[in-house]
């Protein structure tokens, strides 16, 4: 049988597996090697370069040009000594992929030779075209000009022999154009807004650092069956394909024994990982088949991020190395779960606290309510904005469905904090005015445990949960950056802190105790976000009816989620704290709309080809098949055999009929409804009419040509199964 999917699978099934040999080296040993870190900078750069570096990394201070020129000398002289010779400047542009322009080192010189050349001017900044990425309006196609700008924060790295310095990258009239600049202001905003809170409680803390410990899945499949499913190669998912009998109902691959060939391909990840200085830890099956997650320390947001983009692309890299394909996307596959990157946040200080543990005296599980309940109000005043920082078509199919946190955002605390707060809140001027007198304001009130990581549950449902000593943000999407969830976080919980901060001082200002002043905030904020906190199961239909009667938000698609994107309040926020101005958002939020609506077209077109030249054509070859068979039962048998053994031959064929009628219907109906969106100019009003007019075809088209996949002759069958994706080792 010439079967593009028969070839394939028997391709997958001979698979040998990929070895690789490994240097006899302890982890330690090769860790960061390819990173110019704290220890190669002291090996490479003069004292006077490395001071002015660390400053920079530390303190913000500018590194001025003849320092930037001994800089370049040094990262040059390491890149080199580690076989580079290349570098680029590597930004994550609006894309949500990462960019970069190689330009070798080596210049000609006179008499035919060459010389490696790199200087601060190279090392600082760079002209990439700027005409080709989204910028939302931002910029004509015909202005080409954007710049680069070196982030110190986060080292440099060596990737296929090519010197990859972390930038920033903004247009020729100063917009951003990337994930980087707002992120690094958000952190900044994080940083003086968090310290001014921490004043109030130790001196000591002078710097606070937002901290990422992501965790991702992704699915593996074979290289060969992925090559032979269009829909996967041009979406990323596939957009036809009937259960298997067997999928995760057994719960049976969760923390399984990691399948050998997988294992070889995380063992070589892990090594190329470490060596980039990406501390990977963590590596198990998880609950889908083929699906799997990995997982690092925590490290400081920026670079968290960074790490987080070098990883999607060595996890595609090295899966190809032993023919293997990553899957990325959200809800590749229908009916089992779908891949989330829980973005594990928390907020340390230069003392070497966690901000977000409670503490072990009053006063510091006093700092830590403070925290606390800041961080709620903050989620519950601009919940509309989270949920419009992880919109993606993608994440619109896992939001919701098999074990996905819901569109709907909560925030999941446990019931001993739940307990906390209500105290807090009912707590009367007597019991307030006890408690200031005795210096001790949670004396009267339940006691926050020292060590609350095992007193509480983990509700895996909620989309923001506080596990511990950290909020653990689960909804972000798996082929999605990082960069926005933690830009927006960090934003608004800083500008709550300041916020905070003015009220707390106005008390005091009216001579109110400052211990007294701080409860009294604590407990109006905790009151003015209650609604905001849930502690049941969030995937069930009764959180749906509950969260309507709160009033929340319950945004189902990208579309309707972007429109926070332009809200009064979203501007403001921006604005007020110097992260992005209201032409930034703009664009931002276009750049959305137009990313949502080109998808969904993308599909819409892979889904009429692959119907219209794959699964009808083949339906009708195996109804011809059958209908010749009950020709021929007629010729041979007598009229009462034959009535009674074609009847189900002859449901068959009608059933055929059925489904290629309904499809070919769908299809040329929903061709129209493309015709018609595309029609129209405004990106909001397109989007919308992509969401609601063609995407709802989909689903139509597909249950239709699912069925067809139980009639039609396994044989003849030209797309790889859900049994062959999910199960081929």
């Amino acid at each position: 049988m010439d079967n593009l999917r028969f070839r394939a699978l028997g391709i997958a099934m001979t698979r040998k597996q990929h070895v690789v040999e490994f240097p006899n080296l302890k982890a330690s040993e090769y860790f960061g090697e390819l990173t110019f870190n704290k220890a190669a900078m002291r090996e490479y750069l003069t004292e006077e370069a490395f001071n002015q570096v660390m400053n920079s990394i530390e303190k913000g201070e500018k590194i001025d040009r003849k320092i930037a020129d001994q800089v370049a000398a040094g990262i040059k002289a390491w890149a080199i000594s580690n076989g580079a010779t290349h570098y680029t400047h590597w930004f994550l542009p609006l894309t949500g992929a990462t960019a970069e322009k190689h330009d070798a080192f080596v210049d000609p010189v006179e008499g035919g030779k060459g010389i490696e050349k790199f200087r601060g001017n190279e090392l600082t900044q760079q002209e990439p075209d700027a005409s080709s990425f989204p910028s939302g309006g931002i910029r004509s196609t015909f202005e080409a000009r954007g710049y680069t700008a070196w982030d110190p924060t986060s080292p440099a790295f060596i990737m296929d022999r090519t010197l990859c310095i972390p930038t920033v990258f903004v247009s020729y009239t100063g917009e951003s154009l990337d994930y980087k600049t707002p992120l690094l202001k958000a952190i900044y905003s994080i940083d003086k807004a968090a310290v001014d809170i921490c004043q109030y409680f130790d001196k000591n803390i002078t710097k606070v650092f937002a901290t990422l410990g992501w965790e991702q899945e992704y699915f593996l499949v074979d290289n060969a069956l992925y090559l032979a499913r269009p829909d996967l190669v041009l979406t990323g998912r596939t957009l036809f394909g009937h259960s298997s009998a067997k999928d995760q109902q057994l719960e049976d691959h969760y923390f399984g024994t990691i399948p050998q060939r997988v294992l070889a391909f995380m063992q070589e990840f892990e090594y190329e990982a470490h060596r980039l200085g990406i501390p990977v830890k963590t590596r198990h099956n998880e609950v889908a088949p083929n699906q799997f997650e990995c997982a690092p320390v925590f490290e400081e947001v920026n670079l968290s991020i960074d790490h987080n983009q070098l990883m999607m692309h060595l996890l595609d890299k090295i899966a190809r190395h032993h023919d293997f394909t990553v899957l990325l996307h959200e809800k590749p596959f229908s009916g089992v779960n779908g891949s989330g990157k829980h973005n594990n946040w928390s907020l340390a200080t230069n003392t070497r606290e966690n901000l977000l543990s409670p503490g072990k005296t009053p006063k510091e599980n006093l700092r830590f309510l403070a925290f606390l309940v800041n961080i709620l109000k903050a989620v519950h005043d601009h919940s509309d904005l989270i949920r419009a920082i992880i919109a993606s078509p993608g994440n619109d199919h896992r939001l919701g469905a098999n074990e996905a946190p819901p569109a709907i955002i909560s925030v999941f605390i446990g019931t001993q904090l739940t307990q906390m707060l209500e105290a807090i809140e009912t707590a009367d001027k007597h019991t307030m005015a006890k408690a200031a007198t005795d210096s001790d304001l949670l004396k009267n009130l339940p006691k926050i445990p020292e060590i609350l990581l095992d007193n509480t549950d983990r509700n895996r449902t909620s989309p923001f949960a506080f596990t511990g000593n950290k909020f653990e943000f689960r909804a972000v999407g798996s082929a999605q950056t990082c960069a926005p969830p933690m830009i927006v976080l960090n934003l608004i919980v800083a500008d709550q802190l300041r916020k905070f901060k003015i009220e707390v001082d106005a008390l005091i200002a009216k001579k109110m105790g400052k211990e007294d002043a701080l409860f009294q905030v604590i407990k109006k904020y905790s009151k003015e976000s209650k609604k905001i906190r849930f502690e049941g199961n969030n995937y069930s239909v009764e959180w749906v009816k509950e969260a309507a009667k709160r009033g929340m938000s319950n945004r189902k698609t990208t579309p309707e989620a972007l429109q926070a994107f332009v809200d009064k309040k979203t501007t403001d926020l921006f604005e007020r704290n110097n992260v992005l101005s209201k032409r930034e958002l703009m664009a931002r939020h276009e750049i959305g709309l137009e990313n949502y609506t080109k998808k969904i077209q993308i599909e819409s077109r892979v889904l009429g080809d692959l119907a219209g030249n794959h699964i009808i054509p083949v339906a009708i070859r195996y109804q011809n098949t059958l209908i010749e068979n009950v020709k021929g039962l007629k010729q041979v048998l007598d009229l009462k055999t034959y009535g009674k053994l074609s009847q189900n031959q002859m449901e068959t064929i009608t059933e055929i009929s059925e489904h290629v009628d309904k499809i070919k219907t769908y299809v040329n109906e929903m061709i129209d409804a493309r015709k018609a969106a595309n029609l129209l100019h405004e990106p909001d009003e397109k989007a919308f009419a992509y969401c609601d007019k063609v995407l709802p075809f989909f689903e139509k088209i597909r249950s239709h040509a699912d069925k067809l996949e139980l009639l039609v002759d396994d044989e003849l069958w030209p797309l790889p199964k859900y049994r062959e994706l999910l199960f081929t080792r």
